[in-house]
């Protein structure tokens, strides 16, 4: 049977009384969907998706009275207490949630149909990519703009309605700065050619991926990519065969206008993040941002002392993957912040917020004043070798501490 047609407008009428319901979001947020939401009145639906920080906005959900579950801390949610409930779990953890609670509906956006009536998840194959013949009820927005990829897809005579309309992707920049620079450039020569890398998203992960266009015979595997994914590919950098699965693309429009190619493929977490899997890649190496490092070597990722920023993500479950003996997990960050006066390694229970990493997570920290590589290291060892690459001006305060 052929989806019902409907205006964004209608999509609340669509909507169980009650319902849990699937959100997509990431690069794959509509805003024909989120404009005729915020439009409804939704007390008594709770809505739940990977929400990003920064380039995703719920804002107008809350203020129609919805509530929200959320894997990541939002600006928005801080105070909210009252429909906002905050599940900070890590991939592994948010698949067995998610299987064991299941959406009633889910709300996606959607590449118009190819020959074989399939409807490509674009750039954002995310959970709903492995979750969605178990939910009953799917509306879809078929966006014209949205690249079909090469991952996977919905039939479009699953949908239970349709809206149809234009509407660009959300965009990421990150940017780059002197900083990140020379943060990159020590990074690079930790990582080995023809190594398969996992990156976070940020400014920092970011340049450290950009800044290894000279090497040869990588490959990619990571939950997310931006930009700098492109450039190594443009660069000649990664292997020939299949050099790209991720998760989810978010980035600027060149991003977008190329992730139709065959280089990118693109997965669910039940690939992109199965433990299993990753243990067995050889030359694995994790890269992953922090806000703080503590001189025993964990990594704080999730709150400022202003209070949580966002969530645990993917992390952990890579760096479980990358192990092994051939796997390298790097943790990269600027050595202050606040213009010098804070520094982002502390001492041990000085750092804000809970431990997204542990001491064993982490094989080195790089910061633009140097390398402490953990391995092997006994306590005062990692103590001495992070304060050797916190910034001068902080270091006798950390001895002495």
């Amino acid at each position: 049977m052929a989806p019902l047609r409907i205006g964004s407008h209608d999509i609340a009428g669509h909507l169980p009384a009650g319902a849990r319901i699937w959100l997509h979001a990431c690069s794959g947020e509509s805003a024909l969907i989120r404009d005729g939401l915020e439009a409804a009145d939704l007390r008594g639906l709770t809505f739940t998706g990977i929400f990003v920080p920064g380039l995703n906005r719920l804002g107008g959900l809350l203020a129609a009275g919805a509530r929200i579950d959320s894997y990541f801390m939002m600006p928005e949610f801080a105070g909210n207490d009252a429909q906002v409930r905050f599940l900070p779990f890590c991939y592994r953890d948010i698949r067995l949630h998610l299987g064991a609670l299941l959406p009633d509906v889910a709300l996606v956006m959607v590449a118009p149909p190819d020959e074989q009536g399939m409807c490509s998840l674009g750039p954002v194959n995310d959970f709903i990519a492995d979750i969605w013949p178990q939910v009953p009820r799917i509306i879809a927005h078929v966006n014209p703009l949205l690249p079909r990829t090469h991952g996977r897809a919905i039939p479009y005579d699953r949908f239970h309605a349709v809206i149809e309309g234009e509407a660009p992707l959300p965009v990421s920049d990150p940017g780059t700065d002197a900083v990140s620079a020379r943060i990159a450039a020590l990074a690079a020569g930790l990582i080995p050619e023809g190594a398969t890398i996992q990156a976070g998203l940020g400014r920092t992960p970011e340049a450290v991926l950009s800044g290894l266009t000279g090497h040869r015979d990588l490959s990619i595997h990571s939950g997310l990519i931006g930009n700098s994914t492109l450039d190594l590919l443009n660069a000649g950098a990664l292997r020939a065969d299949a050099p790209i699965l991720a998760g989810v693309a978010i980035g600027s429009a060149r991003l977008y206008d190329a992730v139709s190619r065959p280089e990118f493929r693109f997965a669910p977490p039940s690939v992109t993040h199965d433990i299993a899997q990753l243990a067995t890649m050889g030359r694995f190496v994790t890269i992953n941002s922090a806000i703080e490092v503590d001189l025993a070597g964990n990594s704080h990722a999730e709150a400022t002392p202003r209070g949580l920023v966002s969530g645990p993500g993917g992390a952990s479950d890579f760096a479980a993957g990358a192990r092994g003996l051939q796997g390298l997990r790097m943790v990269v960050l600027p050595a202050t912040a606040a213009g010098g006066k804070i520094s982002r390694i502390v001492a041990p229970g000085r750092a804000s917020g809970p431990v997204s990493l542990g001491r064993f997570d982490t094989d080195v920290v790089v910061t633009e004043y140097g390398i402490a590589d953990l391995r092997a290291a006994s306590p005062a060892e990692r103590r001495e070798r992070l304060i050797a690459i916190a910034a001068p001006e902080h270091r006798d305060r950390l001895a002495d501490g």
